[in-house]
C-alpha cells in the first residue's frame, strides 16, 4: 500500500477535479516549466538519439525475431531501431499466467502500482518521449510535450479516478435476512471484481499515447492484463511505455507479463488475428474507420471500445468579430497539419453569407477570408513549424494531391497547398493546408474523413440548411467534434440540440488563444459513442465498468454468528 499512499494527494485532487469538471492539472504544460528543464530536456534528447541504430530491450516472452521499420517524418531517415517480434500464443499465455495474483491484490495496490508508472513516465522518460512521438508521429516538440505527454498523462489518472469509482461501487460483503414462511433465513454473501481477461490495445499512428494509455490503465486497474499493439510507423513511444509498465510492476511484486508488446508490419499486419484470439477478452482499438468498423462487427465475444474518425463540422451563421473567429477556425484548421481526431474539416456557410455587426458578409467573401487567414499563418517557415508541424504518412500527400484534383473538378481550389522549409529540419516532409469549395452535392468527396490538412467550404442554402446538413452528417458520416459562429441565440439552441442528438461535442463561439479543438482532461468528455466516429467516451464510468464483472458467493450465517 505504500505506493498507494505516496499517491493518494494526486489521486484525491484528480477525483476532486472529475467531480466539478474544472481545470487542474498536476503537470506542468509548458516544457520550460518542468523542473530543471534545460538538463532533463537534454538527457531526454541524448535518450533518444542513443536508442537510434539500436536494437530496442525488452525483455518478454515469445520473443520469434526483431522489427523495425520507422522512418522520422521530420528526417525522413530511418530510425534503424529493432524491436523484439512476439509469437502472439506466447504473449496471450503469459499476459493470462500473470492475471490471477494482479486480480487478488487490492484495489488500492493496484492504483499505487499503475500511479507509480505514470509518475515513472513524467520523472524519468518524458522528454524522451518527446522525441520519440516527434521522430515518429511527426507533432511538434511542444505538442509532443503537451498533447502526447502530460495531458496523455493527465488522461491516463483520468482513467485510474473512473475505474476506482467504477470499483468501490462493489461492496465486497454483505449480511442479508429474510423470512421464508416460518423460517429466518440469514446469508453471509461476498462479491468479487473478476477481470475480463487479456486486453489488446491498438495505438494509433498520429497520437500513440494519449488514447492508449488511460485505455492501458482502465484495463490494468480493473485486474485485466493487456498487450499493446502499436502501429508499425511509430512503436517507440509505445515500447518506451510497455518497459516502463514492465519494470514497475516488476518493482512491486508483480508479474510484468501484465503488459506486454506484438508488433507487426504494415505489410504484414496482426490486427486481426488478435482480436480473434480466443484468449483476446477487450479490444480497445483507435485508427481507420474502416478497420474500425471491423473490430466492432467482429471483435464478439471480446468487448470493443473504438475511436475511428468523423467529419468534424463547422456552421458559420454569424459572429460579432468575423476575422477572430476566422482567424481561431484557421489555427486549428492549420494544428499538427489536421491529423487529430479532433481537427475541423468540413465549414458549412450560408449562401447569402454570415451575419456581422456590420451587415452580411457573403459567402464568397467568407471562404476567401478563411482561406487568407490559413495561408497567413503558414508563410513564415517558423511560424508554420510550430503550428503545422509535419505530415506523419506519405499517404497524407497522395491523398491531398488526389483531393486537389477531384475537389477542383467539383468546385475550385479556394488555397493551393505546397510544401513548406522547416526551418530545423530541412528534409522534413510538410505540406500546407489545402482548401476547396464544393457543394452539397460534393457529399460523398467530404463526407469522410480527409486525414491531413484537408478542408472544404460548403455552399448552403441558408443557416438552417447548413445546420441541417452538418449535423446529419455527422450523424451518418461520424463525427467527434463540432464548432459554431452564430448571433442569433434561437439558432444557438437549436445547434446545440442537433449537435447532442448527432453525438458531437460542440463549440460555440469560442476565439482567442486556445485552440478550439482542445479537450482538457477531467473536464471535457471525447467521443460521445452516438455516430459512427466510435463508441466509447474518454473517460467515463462506462469506459471503464464493463472491463470487469462481479461474481458472487452465499453462504448461510453459522449459528452463533
Amino acid at each position: 500500500m505504500m505506493l498507494f499512499d505516496k499517491h493518494l494527494p494526486t489521486l484525491e485532487r484528480a477525483r476532486e477535479a472529475c467531480r466539478e469538471r474544472h481545470c487542474w492539472s498536476p503537470y506542468p504544460e509548458m516544457p520550460k516549466a518542468y523542473p530543471n528543464a534545460e538538463a532533463a530536456a537534454a538527457s531526454g534528447k541524448a535518450a533518444y538519439e542513443a536508442m537510434l541504430g539500436q536494437p530496442f530491450d525488452l525483455d518478454q516472452p515469445g520473443t520469434i525475431g526483431r522489427l523495425g521499420e520507422e522512418i522520422s517524418p521530420y528526417t525522413q531517415a530511418p530510425l534503424g531501431i529493432t524491436y523484439p517480434q512476439a509469437d502472439i500464443d506466447a504473449l496471450f499465455d503469459a499476459a493470462q499466467s500473470a492475471m490471477p495474483a494482479w486480480a487478488r491484490a487490492p484495489i488500492e495496490a493496484r492504483l499505487g502500482a499503475l500511479m507509480e508508472v505514470l509518475d515513472t513516465l513524467y520523472r524519468e522518460h518524458l522528454f524522451t518521449l518527446v522525441h520519440a512521438v516527434m521522430h515518429t508521429a511527426g507533432q511538434s516538440y511542444n505538442m509532443a510535450y503537451a498533447g502526447s505527454g502530460v495531458n496523455a498523462l493527465d488522461r491516463g489518472i483520468e482513467a485510474l479516478v473512473y475505474a476506482e469509482e467504477a470499483m468501490r461501487a462493489v461492496t465486497p460483503k454483505a449480511g442479508w435476512e429474510r423470512r421464508f414462511g416460518p423460517s429466518e433465513i440469514r446469508l453471509e454473501k461476498t462479491y468479487r471484481i473478476v477481470p475480463r481477461g487479456v486486453a489488446v490495445c491498438f495505438a494509433c499512428a498520429s497520437f500513440p499515447s494519449w488514447n492508449a494509455w488511460p485505455s492501458m490503465l482502465a484495463s490494468l486497474a480493473t485486474g485485466n492484463a493487456v498487450i499493446v499493439k502499436p502501429h508499425p510507423d511509430t512503436v517507440l513511444p509505445m515500447a518506451i511505455t510497455v518497459r516502463v509498465c514492465r519494470q514497475v510492476l516488476q518493482a512491486a511484486g508483480f508479474d510484468p507479463n501484465l503488459v506486454t508488446m506484438a508488433l507487426d508490419t504494415k505489410a504484414q499486419p496482426l490486427g486481426k488475428a488478435l482480436i480473434k484470439h480466443p484468449k483476446c477478452a477487450i479490444v480497445d482499438f483507435t485508427g481507420s474507420t474502416r478497420f474500425g468498423k471491423w473490430v466492432e462487427e467482429n471483435a464478439h465475444p471480446a468487448i470493443a471500445f473504438t475511436e475511428t474518425a468523423g467529419c468534424n463540422t463547422v456552421v458559420l451563421q454569424g459572429a460579432d468579430d468575423l476575422d477572430a473567429a476566422l482567424r481561431s477556425l484557421a489555427t486549428t484548421m492549420c494544428m499538427f497539419s489536421a491529423q487529430m481526431c479532433t481537427s475541423p474539416q468540413n465549414v458549412y456557410v450560408p449562401a447569402d453569407g454570415v451575419d456581422t455587426p456590420q451587415g452580411k458578409v457573403g459567402f464568397d467573401e467568407v471562404a476567401q477570408r478563411l482561406a487568407d487567414a490559413v495561408a497567413r499563418l503558414v508563410e513564415d517557415p517558423r511560424k508554420a513549424a510550430m503550428i503545422m508541424a509535419t505530415i506523419q504518412a506519405p499517404q497524407t500527400l497522395a491523398l491531398m494531391e488526389q483531393m486537389r484534383d477531384e475537389g477542383a473538378a467539383q468546385g475550385r481550389v479556394l488555397l493551393e497547398s505546397r510544401p513548406y522549409e522547416h526551418p530545423d529540419f530541412p528534409s522534413a516532409r510538410t505540406a500546407t493546408p489545402l482548401m476547396l469549395q464544393v457543394t452539397p452535392q460534393s457529399r460523398e468527396l467530404y463526407g469522410e474523413e480527409r486525414f491531413g490538412p484537408i478542408s472544404f467550404v460548403i455552399r448552403c442554402d441558408s443557416a438552417e440548411d447548413a445546420l441541417s446538413r452538418a449535423t446529419q452528417d455527422v450523424k451518418e458520416r461520424g463525427g467527434l467534434t463540432a464548432f459554431l459562429y452564430a448571433t442569433d441565440e434561437d439558432f444557438i439552441a437549436r445547434a446545440e440540440e442537433a449537435y447532442a442528438n448527432a453525438g458531437a461535442q460542440l463549440t460555440t463561439n469560442l476565439t482567442g488563444a486556445m485552440p478550439l479543438n482542445f479537450a482538457a482532461a477531467y473536464s471535457d468528455y471525447h467521443v460521445t459513442g452516438l455516430n459512427p466516429a466510435g463508441n466509447a467516451t474518454l473517460t467515463n464510468l462506462a469506459f471503464v465498468a464493463p472491463r470487469f464483472a462481479v461474481a458472487q458467493s452465499r453462504r448461510p450465517v453459522k449459528e452463533g454468528s
